[in-house]
């Protein structure tokens, strides 16, 4: 598995790992409090809006990754590895 996500509730607290060279790292949120999948581009997480239970900004933090040109580019490459069964 090359990233997971912890979710601890009670804590009110968001875990994201990425693993490194064999290694689990955490990833942490950026200025924006936006955590930024590396093995999923566009994958973005509003961690304090997440917690807070702000569904429609934590929606809005998700639609904008799904736009952005690094998704796109990882979409178009994912497309190249799929061959549809006739």
């Amino acid at each position: 598995m090359k990233e997971y996500l912890v979710l601890q509730v009670i804590d009110r607290r968001i875990d994201w790992f990425s693993l490194q060279e064999e290694e689990y790292i955490a990833l942490l949120p950026d200025t924006e409090g936006i955590i930024r999948s590396r093995v999923f581009p566009g994958l973005w997480l509003a961690v304090s809006a997440l917690l807070e239970g702000d569904m429609s900004s934590a929606i809005a933090t998700l639609q904008t990754g799904l736009k952005s040109d690094v998704h796109q580019e990882f979409v178009q490459q994912l497309a190249t590895f799929t061959n549809p069964i006739l």
